[in-house]
C-alpha cells in the first residue's frame, strides 16, 4: 500500500498550472491586481492569462448575452475535436448542401457543386465568418446542424460553460443562443491548449477562395503587431464582440469584450485590455518541469520509495510589483494509485492551498518504478537488515 505523502511546505508564491486540469479552467488567484482601465464603450469583458488560466480582470464576465460570431469558436471547437479523432481530414472534400450555399449573412461563397474541403471551411469559418462554411462544417461532422447543435450544447457542458447555450452553428440572432465573456475566454483557453494550430488561420489577414479574396474580420489583425487571433462578431442584438489574443515577451493574454458599440470601440476596449495586462502583471516560473517534489513511501514494494513530481511548469501570474516570498502556501498530496508503479504514471494530486484554502490541484507524476517486492525482501526489512 502506499501511505499518506508528508505535507510539504514551499517558500514561494504558487499558483494554477496548467497541466492540473484533464480540460482547461480559469483561475481566481486570492490576490489582487492592480485596477484596470475604465472601459465604457462594452457591457461586459474579462482578461485571462493563456499560460495559468487566471483571471486579471473582469467586468460583468458572467452576464449572459448574444454572442454573434463568438459562436463559431464552438463550430470551429467539435471540428477541430473531430479531426483529432480522425472522423474527418483537413483535405476531405466536402459536398455542399443548398442550405449551406443559401446561408445569409457573412460568407466564404461556397456553392454546390465547387470543391472545398475541411481547411478551407476552417479558413472561411475563422477568418471570413463564413455562416455558410459554419453549416457546411456541421454537415461534414454531425450529418445535420441541428445534430450539431446537440453537439455544442453537450461540449459546453462539458467543458464548464455554464452561461452557454446554443441554437444554431453560427450566431445568427436567436432568443435561446446566449453566453457569457467568462465562457468565450474558457473555450478560447481550451480550444488554444488543444489546436493551438487554430492560430496559424486566424493569425492571417485575408483569405482567397472562389476568386474573391476578403479581409479578415478581425480589425486588431491591421493594428497591433501582437495579435493574432481569434473571433470577432456583430449583429444588432449582440453589438460589437471582440475575443483577441495576443502574444508579447513570450506571453499570451486572452482578453473577450462583449456588447461594444462600435468596432472602434470594441476594438480599443480589447487592445487597452491586453496592453494594461502586459504592462501590470508578469508570469513567474516557480518550478520547473520535471522537478522532484518527494518521494512515495512503499513499504511493500521494491525499491521502498519512489520520487514524484511535475511534468510542465508550475506557473503564477501575479502583479508586476508581486513580492515573492510575501506568501506560503503548502502542497498535500493525495494518492490515487496503488503499486506497481510505473515511471510517469499519474501517482496522485498535490493540491496547493493559500491562505488556508485549496486553490489548485496540480497532476503528480511517479519518477522511477516500482514492483511488489519479494517474500525474502520483505523479511529482510523486517528483520532491519535492509
Amino acid at each position: 500500500m502506499i501511505r499518506p505523502l508528508p505535507r510539504l511546505a514551499l517558500c514561494a508564491l504558487l499558483a494554477w498550472s496548467p497541466a492540473a486540469w484533464a480540460s482547461s479552467r480559469l483561475f481566481v488567484p486570492p490576490w489582487r491586481f492592480p485596477p484596470p482601465p475604465k472601459l465604457a464603450t462594452v457591457r461586459a469583458y474579462i482578461l485571462v492569462d493563456a499560460a495559468t488560466g487566471s483571471v486579471i480582470a473582469a467586468h460583468d464576465a458572467h452576464r449572459r448575452l448574444p454572442p454573434a460570431s463568438l459562436t463559431k469558436l464552438m463550430t470551429a471547437w467539435l471540428t477541430y475535436r473531430a479531426l483529432r479523432r480522425g472522423t474527418i481530414r483537413p483535405d476531405e472534400n466536402i459536398p455542399v448542401s443548398v442550405a449551406a450555399w443559401r446561408t445569409g449573412g457573412s460568407r466564404m461563397f461556397i456553392q454546390p457543386g465547387l470543391p472545398v474541403d475541411i481547411e478551407q471551411l476552417l479558413h472561411g469559418l475563422i477568418i471570413d465568418s463564413g455562416n455558410d462554411a459554419a453549416v457546411a462544417l456541421a454537415q461534414a461532422v454531425a450529418g445535420s446542424r441541428s445534430g450539431f447543435v446537440a453537439l455544442m450544447n453537450a461540449a459546453a457542458r462539458r467543458l464548464g460553460l455554464r452561461g452557454t447555450h446554443y441554437s444554431d452553428v453560427d450566431g445568427l440572432p436567436a432568443p435561446d443562443l446566449h453566453t457569457t465573456s467568462y465562457d468565450i475566454a474558457l473555450l478560447s483557453l481550451d480550444l488554444l491548449r488543444r489546436d493551438p494550430g487554430i492560430l496559424r488561420i486566424s493569425a492571417e489577414k485575408s483569405y482567397r477562395y472562389n476568386h474573391i479574396t476578403q479581409a479578415s474580420w478581425n480589425p486588431l489583425l491591421f493594428h497591433d503587431p501582437w495579435v493574432d487571433g481569434l473571433k470577432t462578431g456583430h449583429t444588432a442584438e449582440a453589438g460589437y464582440c471582440m475575443d483577441e489574443t495576443a502574444v508579447h515577451d513570450g506571453r499570451r493574454l486572452i482578453a473577450v469584450v462583449m456588447g461594444g458599440r462600435s468596432w472602434k470601440g470594441a476594438m480599443n476596449a480589447a487592445d487597452t485590455l491586453l496592453h494594461w495586462g502586459f504592462r501590470a502583471t508578469r508570469t513567474l516560473t516557480l518550478m520547473p518541469a520535471g522537478a522532484t517534489i518527494g518521494f512515495l513511501h512503499l513499504p511493500e514494494d521494491n525499491p521502498e520509495n519512489v520520487p514524484y513530481g511535475i511534468a510542465r511548469p508550475l506557473l503564477a501570474t501575479v502583479p508586476k510589483a508581486f513580492v515573492r516570498s510575501s506568501l506560503v502556501p503548502s502542497l498535500r498530496p493525495e494518492v490515487l494509485r496503488q503499486s506497481p508503479i510505473r515511471k510517469g504514471m499519474t501517482v496522485g494530486e498535490l493540491i496547493l492551498h493559500v491562505r488556508g484554502r485549496p486553490v489548485a490541484r496540480i497532476v503528480a507524476l511517479a519518477r522511477g518504478d516500482a514492483h511488489p517486492a519479494s517474500w525474502w525482501t520483505l523479511l529482510l526489512r523486517r528483520l532491519g537488515a535492509l
